[in-house]
């Protein structure tokens, strides 16, 4: 039989004579049994670094031999013409566009002012082919007219703003600079001579919009040479810019909110993949049979709930939890981890005992061998009847390569990562925080960055009959794509769940938007009346006259309801940040049980639903930012 690891050789021989397959060509007398330690450089994967993957997806294919109850297999259909379209502006939120009934217009109007032209552009795009596809089948179907859906009042091209505000075109070409300038929307307050200084090239800016970002690059390199070379193919040591007004992650928005996030980063993830013209066609999964209960197998969400029953507020499988203790507390410092494989026929025993055992609590964990526990979690992985990275973004997460830089590139996967569904973003970002840790103890353990992204790519992107759709040659032309894109997740895992300032930012318009349109309804209005009526002359029966709108006069109240102090007004300072405010409060109220790591000053109201703050926010800074918000002290929903 001709294994996947002398298939490779035979690849590497004919790539040593054509200049083809590897990313570089470098490796020379290549070994035929390369030792642990392959791959040294963490900048570049190399021919000795690729035997591992081979030697992974050897592996994976003897482990499957012989399997009593073969699963059915993932069937990946491609929306048919016009169905693209309409499922992308549905998944956008901007189904009215389409279907009168779909969704509120005014939410969808709301959406739309906030766009940049970039993202404007990739909405006209999606309209225009739907427009195309809706002739060709002769529908009677009225979409509207892409021109006129960005001129309607409130949208980024509208005559009526143009002419309420003549100098708005001129400064968004002053906000968007070809070396990566500072935003002074919403509340930024960067200075003239911040903005003159050109951005390092390490720093990932987060308030001007990806894509357009991309435009200026492409407009400062026309002419250009910009083919990838070695440099190109390293591992810059990126960093996030400071923002006074504090990161956000996952996690720290409220659900109404994420919502939001997630339809503007959608148009954005496509728009900065229209930059380079790349047009990502999403596949769909055909519903299939799968197990509705277990362990390995079960849909990651049915998985997830059946565990929630047992732990109220469980984010990521409980087994996968208990799988990656198991292998920390073997000890991370064993050669291979990862790499070597348990014994098959011991592994399918063990998993067969874990389905029975482990919710009961019987399970002897104790005997349970390291490499054992490794190569199950990796069987959980490929088991899932979905890939972890889903059906609709694994062709774009593939695709991220294409883009012309390693900045474009981690840009489109922190944009990837946070469309992810909520369980599969959980379980990843816990998968990439253990292989770090796995990759801490590399001078011990001799697994690498590159080493562990080698073996476990064939992990993550081969899910269920991956091998049956694509031929050879495509399955060696994916190797070292897929082995670099989880290099760059484990490498740049704490910046890719961040949201980007400028998403916040049209969140936070989008917001105020809805806002103006509610207080039209009289209705609304003269509840908001009563209630704000009501609400002061209770807080004036309540309160000091001297802490009535405290903010005004230079103090901010916060409301910590949960807690025996209940209240505390913090005077505002240029330095105060959302850390400080939490000292304060754990001062005062010397009664509190909670550990401070699990609490968290909230911003609520004015232009956002619910946020976690950063410790590091300012708050003077933030207050200007959002005047109408209020401050709670709460514990953190894990």
């Amino acid at each position: 039989m001709v294994t996947m690891v002398s298939k490779f050789v035979y690849y590497l021989h004919l790539s040593r004579r054509t200049g083809h397959y590897s990313v570089q060509n470098r490796a020379k007398n290549a070994p035929g049994k390369p030792p642990y330690h392959r791959c040294n450089s963490q900048d570049s994967l190399d021919e000795l670094a690729m035997y591992d993957y081979w030697t992974e997806v050897e592996n994976i294919t003897l482990s499957g031999e012989g399997d009593a109850e073969p699963q059915e297999e993932v069937q990946l259909k491609v929306p048919d013409e016009g169905e693209q379209e309409e499922a992308w502006l549905t998944e956008a939120g901007l189904a009215t566009l389409f279907d009168e009934s779909a969704s509120d217009p005014e939410d969808m109007m709301g959406l739309l002012s906030t766009l940049t032209r970039t993202q404007a552009a990739a909405v006209e795009k999606r309209v225009e082919k739907l427009q195309q596809t809706l002739r060709k089948r002769n529908k009677q179907h009225q979409v509207p007219d892409v021109r006129d859906i960005f001129k309607l009042p409130g949208t980024p091209e509208s005559k009526e703003d143009e002419a309420q505000s003549p100098e708005r075109s001129e400064n968004r070409k002053k906000d968007i600079t070809t070396d990566g300038g500072q935003v002074t929307e919403l509340g930024n307050r960067a200075g003239p001579a911040e903005q003159s200084v050109s951005e390092p090239e390490t720093d990932i800016n987060l308030e001007v919009s990806f894509s357009d970002q991309a435009i200026s690059y492409k407009e400062s390199s026309k002419g250009s040479s910009e083919a990838l070379t070695d440099a190109d193919d390293k591992l810059p040591n990126f960093k996030l810019s400071k923002d006074k007004t504090g990161l956000t992650k996952v996690g720290d928005l409220s659900p109404q909110d994420m919502k939001k996030v997630h339809r503007l980063v959608l148009i954005e993830m496509t728009a900065l993949f229209d930059t380079a013209g790349i047009d990502l066609k999403a596949h769909k999964a055909v519903k299939l049979k799968v197990k509705e209960s277990g362990l390995f197998g079960v849909p990651l969400a049915a998985l997830l709930e059946q565990d929630q029953r047992r732990q109220p507020g469980t984010k990521v499988p409980i087994i996968l939890q208990r799988l990656i203790s198991h292998i920390e507390d073997e000890g991370l410092n064993t050669e291979g981890l990862l790499r070597i494989p348990g014994a098959a026929i011991r592994v399918k025993a063990v998993c067969v005992e874990l389905e029975g055992k482990f919710y009961e609590g019987l399970f002897p964990w104790e005997s349970l061998k390291q490499h054992d526990a490794a190569s199950l979690l990796k069987l959980f992985i490929r088991e899932l009847p979905h890939p972890l990275l889903t059906v609709e973004y694994l062709s774009a997460f593939i695709a991220v390569l294409k883009l012309p830089t390693k900045k474009q590139q981690l840009q489109a996967l922190n944009l990837l990562v946070l469309l992810l569904p909520e369980s599969s973003r959980d379980t990843l970002k816990a998968l990439m925080e253990f292989f770090q840790r796995v990759i801490d103890h590399k001078e011990q353990n001799k697994m690498t960055l590159n080493n562990v992204a080698v073996v476990m790519a064939p992990n993550i992107f081969m899910f269920k009959g991956f091998r049956n759709k694509i031929s050879e040659q495509q399955e060696f032309s994916l190797a070292t794509e897929t082995a670099n894109i989880v290099r760059l997740l484990i490498r740049y895992q704490n910046l890719l769940w961040t949201i980007p300032k400028f998403i916040m930012n049209q969140v936070r318009k989008q917001n105020t938007e809805n806002q103006k349109k509610m207080s039209k309804d009289r209705a609304m209005m003269k509840l908001l009346k009563k209630m704000a009526y009501e609400r002061e002359k209770h807080e004036k029966q309540e309160k000091p006259l001297s802490e009535v709108d405290s903010s005004s006069q230079g103090f901010i109240r916060v409301q910590a309801p949960q807690f025996s102090k209940v209240s505390m007004a913090v005077q505002l300072t240029e330095e105060l940040q959302a850390s400080d405010v939490l000292s304060r409060f754990l001062s005062q109220d010397s009664s509190v049980s909670v550990k401070r790591e699990d609490l968290c000053l909230y911003e609520i109201g004015g232009n956002i639903q619910e946020r976690c703050l950063d410790e590091e926010t300012y708050m003077k800074d933030l207050l200007e930012l959002n005047p109408s918000a209020e401050w709670f002290i709460k514990c953190i929903q894990r």
